[in-house]
């Protein structure tokens, strides 16, 4: 029973998005991609090869044990940024269920990490045991990331991070760490530094901003976090704030990820 959730649509619906989502306008085998195929109840059988399938059998929902409606509800309330506790009570499933279907949506995530340019800020964040280096493009919803697996982050590793991610003839904007002295001799970029120590914080506040964003979102959806799971709530944040669209609904996040 999913209770509290009208905007769940009925199991035909949803199996009639699934299909749409994964086969578009004609239906087709997912072994050998032949169109001579007939239905038998609820699974498909090609005539060409005479192999059996399923709605989701070449998806990474095949062999799901939960119902379509329960899958639905518990999708939606993670685009939603809905709470693990309280999505339990909203899906009537077991907690540990919840941090499972969570877990199996972020790591079907598309991989997109864009070049930032313009004005750019950068800085550094540490973990037990894991460093988190982030770049926002100013005045943009354009950020990115790398965790290193370590409690530290030296210059040859911002260095890199820079090579990838940062255009050059970027303005950098850091809060003049030793790791960025000298940063512009390894990376054709313009530096400008904040010196914290004296209450210097305007070329560095949207990252962060970003920062303490990403430990308030960790802490309302997640309520804790350990060093394993860290690096896929990062690129959950990170991607939400790129591509909120993609999180508007279930059938949003479907297509990217199906």
């Amino acid at each position: 029973m999913i209770a509290l959730l009208n905007q769940i649509p009925s199991e035909a619906q949803i199996k009639k998005h699934l299909r749409k989502v994964i086969f578009g306008q004609n239906m087709f085998c997912v072994h050998c991609r032949s169109r001579n195929v007939r239905r038998f109840e609820n699974r498909y059988r090609c005539q060409k090869c005479k192999k059996p399938f399923s709605l989701l059998s070449g998806t990474w929902l095949k062999g799901m044990k939960i119902s379509l409606r329960t899958f639905w509800a518990l999708l939606w309330c993670w685009t939603q940024a809905i709470p693990v506790k309280q999505t339990q009570k909203l899906c009537h499933v077991h907690e540990n269920s919840v941090y499972h279907w969570f877990r199996e949506f972020r790591l079907h995530l598309p991989q997109f990490e864009p070049i930032l340019e313009g004005v750019v800020q950068m800085d550094e964040a540490y973990f037990k045991n894991l460093s988190l280096i982030m770049a926002k493009q100013v005045g943009s919803n354009k950020i990115a990331h790398q965790i290193i697996f370590k409690n530290s982050v030296d210059k040859s590793e911002a260095a890199n991070f820079l090579f990838q991610y940062i255009q050059p003839k970027s303005q950098l904007q850091t809060d003049g760490a030793g790791i960025y002295r000298g940063i512009d001799q390894w990376w054709q970029v313009r530096h400008k530094k904040d010196i914290h120590s004296k209450w210097e914080f305007e070329l560095t506040s949207e990252i962060e901003g970003m920062f303490g964003n990403l430990r308030t979102f960790i802490r309302r959806m997640y309520h804790h976090t350990t060093p394993q799971y860290l690096p896929e709530y990062v690129s959950e944040f990170c991607l939400r704030f790129c591509s909120p669209e993609m999180f508007e609904n279930p059938l949003n996040y479907l297509k990217k990820s199906l």
